[in-house]
């Protein structure tokens, strides 16, 4: 790292600005909701997951046809799906022996799409 950015980075001044503090103290979300959001955020640390979110964006799907699609086994996916349901990004309906998984609702593609926006503008 450069010196430049070490710079930028570090604070030289011990002079705390109580009103912004307290301004941002009244808008920072519960403890909680902090915690729910950091793992939220994990479950998008997964490559896989992250594919299978972008597979459901279009379509709803079965475990045999994300694993053909990402080429990996029904077993690794609903490993990954089950993850997804435990975060409440995906959701799955019966018909008949089939099992059919879609997001949760639209928050979740909103939240891939805000994220791939990001990713990709800094490409």
């Amino acid at each position: 790292m450069s010196t430049y950015i070490a710079e930028i980075d570090n604070c030289d001044c011990n002079t705390i600005h109580e009103d912004i503090v307290a301004d941002v103290r009244k808008h920072m979300p519960r403890e909680e909701s902090l915690l729910d959001l950091a793992d939220l955020f994990k479950v998008f640390g997964d490559s896989t997951r992250v594919k299978i979110i972008s597979a459901l964006l279009h379509s709803e799907m079965c475990v045999c046809d994300i694993a053909v699609l990402l080429g990996m086994t029904k077993s690794s996916i609903s490993h990954q799906l089950r993850a997804l349901r435990q975060t409440k990004l995906v959701k799955y309906r019966r018909d008949g022996k089939v099992v059919f998984y879609s997001l949760d609702d639209e928050h979740v593609g909103a939240i891939f799409a805000a994220g791939l926006v990001h990713v990709c503008e800094r490409s």
